[in-house]
């Protein structure tokens, strides 16, 4: 099987010290009138995971577009492996994005693709690989995600959790060093959720790959993530260990992560 080596590189950067990948400072974002962040900070280590909880509409989805380039922050500054990238025009996004994987909520299949094609079409976009190397490599993506020999099928053809592994195996295809998690498991039901999660928790231990997890599904946040970020009034109120977070001496974290109050809407 090829390398991902054969993939062009980002060019040279300066590396963030401290085994840091991604560093983002005092983010803020508005859509109109509408402030959804008002200075999100956090860093990333290389093989750390954070989850990212909230209520609805809190800007745990904007806070992840920001990360690799779909949105420009108003203010702050996003910074992976030492690159800047909210300077960065669409084409110089282009090799770092190849870095990036994220798994939307969706999924986002080509529903006119097979699933081979789908978990091809990034392969195909950025190396010159052959079909046989594709091939080997998309099997090989899919069987990680504990669906082999499927390639032929259309989504149409799958189950909502088959749909979403299928997508992951799309944004593993690439071998990043970052995976960005939007609500992986929304729509699915506890067992399939769970089944997400361990593949997501594969991902991490056998790849050594960095996450970062947007989701409400606190049983996929434990299972997944080292730490968290409780994300309110636009800003993080909380970023630590669980261990910290079920002593944390805000009321408002304990009671969130116990499903036991009603937190009002932050803006």
């Amino acid at each position: 099987m090829p390398e991902t080596n054969d993939i062009d590189e980002t060019p040279d950067a300066p590396a963030i010290p401290d085994g840091v990948l991604l560093q983002v400072e005092d983010l803020h974002k508005s859509y109109g009138d509408f402030e959804v962040l008002r200075g999100v900070s956090f860093e990333l280590r290389r093989g750390d995971s954070l989850a990212v909880l909230g209520r609805s509409g809190t800007g745990k989805s904007v806070t992840l577009r920001q990360l690799n380039g779909l949105e420009i922050p108003d203010q702050g500054r996003v910074t992976f492996d030492g690159i800047e990238i909210n300077e960065l025009s669409e084409k110089e996004l282009v090799p770092v994005r190849r870095r990036i994987g994220m798994l939307f909520q969706g999924g986002a299949l080509f529903d006119s693709m097979t699933v081979l094609d789908n978990v091809a079409y990034p392969l195909r976009e950025h190396t010159s690989w052959s079909d046989d190397e594709i091939a080997e490599r998309v099997e090989h993506k899919l069987e990680l995600v504990r669906l082999p020999g499927i390639g032929h099928k259309m989504p149409a053809d799958l189950s909502g959790g088959m749909r979403k592994r299928v997508a992951l195996a799309r944004s593993l295809a690439l071998d990043p060093e970052l995976m960005l998690y939007d609500e992986p498991t929304t729509g699915l039901d506890p067992v399939t959720s769970s089944a997400i999660g361990q593949l997501i928790l594969r991902t991490q231990d056998d790849l050594g790959v960095s996450s970062l997890v947007v989701t409400h599904d606190l049983p996929l946040a434990r299972t997944v993530a080292r730490r968290i970020a409780f994300l309110h009034g636009g800003s993080f109120r909380f970023l630590g260990t669980w261990e910290e977070a079920d002593s944390s001496p805000d009321s408002m974290v304990r009671d969130f992560l116990a499903g036991r109050a009603e937190i009002e809407d932050a803006a």
